[in-house]
């Protein structure tokens, strides 16, 4: 079995130093911490629970996921499994909390459970759980941007300008009616700040290219799919480019627009924020935005351990969106849409 001394010595430093960068009690430089971390991983060290005295750290971080109607739990297991990941390099386990009735539920969670500071993941714009996290005795990261960041610390995809990213392709590519295909109604209803990111970011970039844009929310359904896809082949004008901000919807929509004989680039150009497996595994690969789920639980993880050791965090972490443009994209050479 791999001891603290094991991880000391291969490190170059004191097992009290180890100590520290495990439990965040004391600030750390960011070089001996990262080269603790490395050793830590190399060697295959994990903390024994039972060695901890009374009171000390748990070296557990709870992952806040609830399973509300409407998430892509695919999508919601890719950021997971990030988070667990990254905490791991650190000698902490992950325990992840489901419940979803809101604040209450939430404190009951934070104070039943032994954890020595939270990740907390689908977001709202108007998070009712936000009071509570604020006057929380241990830090708290959020994986998403609600209005109001005042006292928090904060981690995403800049989903906003994702959505502009995609929005300035299209338009580069003389494409003059757009329409997003977003998640489910319900996603919308709970106002969850992703999709309200995106829905700002695809109007604004709508509007600053003068473009025709509708929006459709889209259940998780093959069903659901094709009739969406429907629709926008109905609308007038119809929309000769695409977003689509709805992983669960990509296959059934593109097989679709292929039924109904609208051909992926050559009558209709989609562009999608996705992972980027999905996107380039696609029948006709997608142009697309990735989702950063390693990275941003990366970036969570990390800020939550320096928080946790006393060190100053930056309250906001936008991670820059980068379009990939694949075959699923083209020039519009048809008749002027407006």
């Amino acid at each position: 079995m791999v001891k603290i001394t094991d991880v000391a010595r291969h490190a170059g430093v004191s097992p009290s130093t180890v100590s520290y960068v495990l439990s965040g009690k004391r600030p750390i430089s960011e070089e001996t911490r990262r080269r603790v971390q490395a050793s830590i991983r190399t060697l295959g060290y994990r903390p024994h629970a039972g060695a901890r005295p009374a009171g000390g750290p748990a070296n557990v971080l709870g992952l806040v996921m609830p399973l509300w109607a409407g998430v892509h739990a695919p999508t919601a297991l890719r950021y997971a499994a990030s988070v667990v990941t990254a905490a791991r390099s650190y000698g902490h386990d992950v325990l992840v909390l489901t419940q979803d009735d809101g604040e209450e539920g939430l404190r009951r969670a934070v104070d039943s459970a032994p954890v020595d500071g939270l990740i907390v993941m689908d977001v709202r714009l108007h998070d009712p759980r936000l009071p509570v996290l604020r006057g929380l005795d241990r830090p708290a990261v959020l994986i998403g941007f609600p209005a109001d960041r005042a006292g928090l610390t904060c981690v995403d995809l800049d989903f906003g300008a994702a959505a502009e990213r995609c929005v300035d392709h299209l338009a580069e590519l003389g494409h003059r009616a757009v329409a997003l295909v977003g998640p489910p109604p319900e996603v919308y209803a709970r106002r969850t700040a992703r999709a309200q990111h995106v829905l700002q970011g695809f109007t604004a970039a709508a509007g600053r290219h003068a473009l025709t844009c509708a929006v459709h929310p889209c259940e998780a359904t093959a069903a659901a799919a094709r009739a969406t896809a429907g629709r926008l082949l109905r609308e007038d004008p119809a929309p000769t480019g695409i977003v689509v901000h709805n992983e669960a919807a990509l296959e059934p929509l593109t097989e679709a627009f292929a039924q109904l004989g609208t051909r992926v680039p050559e009558d209709l150009s989609v562009t999608a924020i996705c992972p980027a497996e999905a996107a380039a595994s696609a029948h006709v690969p997608l142009t697309s935005v990735a989702l950063p789920a390693a990275e941003t639980g990366e970036r969570a993880v990390e800020l939550l351990m320096r928080a946790r050791a006393g060190e100053p965090v930056p309250a906001t972490t936008l991670l820059p969106p980068v379009l990939t443009v694949r075959a699923s994209t083209a020039r519009r050479t048809g008749p002027a849409d407006a």
